[in-house]
């Protein structure tokens, strides 16, 4: 056994024992004796197929064989060579496949010692080792003198913490030797055991070293169908989170496109609003700002023929300032009240007399009114277009 096999093997050997002493076997055993049940005849016997054991049995002349479970008792002569023996021995076990083949040399039960033992729960994972412990006290023999086994016996009541075992023990002088010829003849032995109403009693008196080493091919297969089971499953969980990953991606990029086509909607609406903003903005303007058409008209109606303009100016805050002639300059203002477009009309600066025309010379402000806020028109009375026409100029 190697370094890893050793470092292994007690922690294997707790595992099974826990296994054991779980109630899963039981379920397990009984749920596949219900599913097996339902199946064809021919396939429940493939499928129950599996450890089956023979017995060898010591005899006078020779070796007795027959199944654990009866049947038909074969003899090897004990004359024959080794190679006769065990030819003689494959085909009696012929029925049985090689990987399922499991032999118990089996003992009187005169030959056998067997005492019941009360042992505190906590050796139930180590029954072997503890029972060794107690040999020199419940038999006539030193360990090393006796090859012993133990069962655990779990139909009979134990105290509260104990466990009740079953121990058996026989002389190595009287096992040794049929070990020694069995395998010098090439048997591969897996158990030592005795005799109760003709089956095994469920000992193994065997040392573990000496036990036939065999590769269990159905456990084998068992396993690699568990390992190819777990990989598919989680095969399988890959394949859902790939396709739950595909869908989430697929889902992400139609909504980085809603969300593009969103933006350009916003966009456009941005655009619109804007767009529809400015035109208000602008008919707003219009229809609260007065054309300088009107403005001039107006100061054509309300300005005396004789009177003229030299300079016209209106700023965006709708102020007024206009620069002309006038034979009586001041009568202007007077002029100018009460007109629609023009308000709070007066001078700026000094009247004075221009020398060439020998008229008055004035500068006037006054306010733009807001076309809400302007009077209805007034009618006034005006000489002639032609003469009113004439007598004006405006740059």
């Amino acid at each position: 056994m190697t370094a890893w096999q050793e470092a292994l093997h007690e922690p294997m050997r707790q595992v099974r024992q826990a296994w054991r002493d779980s109630p899963m076997p039981a379920f397990f055993t009984w749920w596949s004796g219900e599913l097996s049940g339902l199946l064809p005849t021919r396939l429940r016997s493939a499928i129950a197929a599996g450890p089956h054991w023979y017995l060898l049995a010591a005899e006078p002349k020779g070796w007795s064989v027959r199944s654990s479970g009866g049947g038909e008792i074969h003899f090897i002569d004990g004359e024959l060579d080794g190679a006769a023996q065990l030819a003689a021995f494959r085909r009696a076990t012929a029925s049985v496949a090689p990987g399922d083949l499991r032999v118990a040399l089996v003992l009187p039960p005169g030959q056998v010692l067997r005492r019941q033992l009360s042992l505190p729960a906590a050796a139930r994972s180590n029954l072997r080792q503890v029972a060794g412990y107690e040999i020199d006290r419940q038999t006539p023999f030193r360990p090393e003198q006796v090859h012993f086994g133990v069962r655990e016996l779990r139909d009979v009541a134990a105290p509260t913490g104990k466990v009740m075992v079953e121990m058996a023990a026989t002389p190595r002088g009287a096992v040794d030797p049929l070990l020694d010829r069995l395998i010098t003849a090439g048997f591969a032995i897996d158990a030592v055991d005795t005799l109760k109403d003709d089956h095994r009693a469920g000992f193994n008196l065997l040392p573990p070293e000496r036990r036939a080493q065999r590769v269990d091919r159905r456990r084998r297969m068992n396993l690699a169908l568990a390992v190819g089971a777990l990989v598919l499953a989680i095969a399988a969980m890959a394949t859902w989170v790939h396709n739950r990953q595909s869908a989430l991606d697929a889902m992400n990029a139609e909504v980085e496109d809603m969300r593009a086509d969103a933006q350009k909607v916003s966009a456009l609406r941005q655009r619109l609003t804007e767009s529809a903003g400015a035109a208000g903005f602008l008919a707003q303007r219009k229809a609260s700002t007065v054309s300088v058409l009107s403005v001039l008209d107006e100061l054509t109606r309300r300005l005396p023929d004789d009177t003229w303009l030299e300079r016209l100016t209106i700023s965006n805050t709708g102020d007024l300032g206009f620069q002309g002639q006038s034979p009586t300059a001041a009568k202007l203002v007077d002029a100018l009240k009460g007109a629609r477009l023009i308000g709070e009309p007066s001078f700026q600066g000094t009247i004075a007399t221009d020398p060439s025309s020998g008229k008055e010379r004035f500068y006037m402000v006054a306010k733009v009114k807001p076309p809400a806020t302007a009077p209805a028109p007034v009618q006034v009375k005006t000489a002639p277009t032609s003469a009113s026409t004439g007598g004006k100029r405006a740059p």
